[in-house]
């Protein structure tokens, strides 16, 4: 469970909690890719791939496509 940064917070950023967890899923789906790529059991930081998303997402590291 997300916690910091509040899911509210986040989900304003984004547009809606559907919106958070599609783009945080996809983007934990990423790191998690990207550090098994690389020979790696964990993300370099040791921080779980969803919080690392939820991070990113709130200082605005993840843009969101609207079509």
């Amino acid at each position: 469970m997300i916690n910091n940064p509040p899911i509210d917070e986040l989900a304003e950023k984004v547009g809606s909690k559907y919106a958070l967890c599609v783009v945080a899923s996809k983007r934990a789906r990423q790191l998690i890719d990207h550090a098994q790529n690389q020979g790696l059991t964990d993300l370099p930081n040791k921080n779980k791939p969803l919080s690392e998303a939820a991070q990113e997402i709130k200082d605005g590291k993840v843009t969101i496509a609207k079509f």
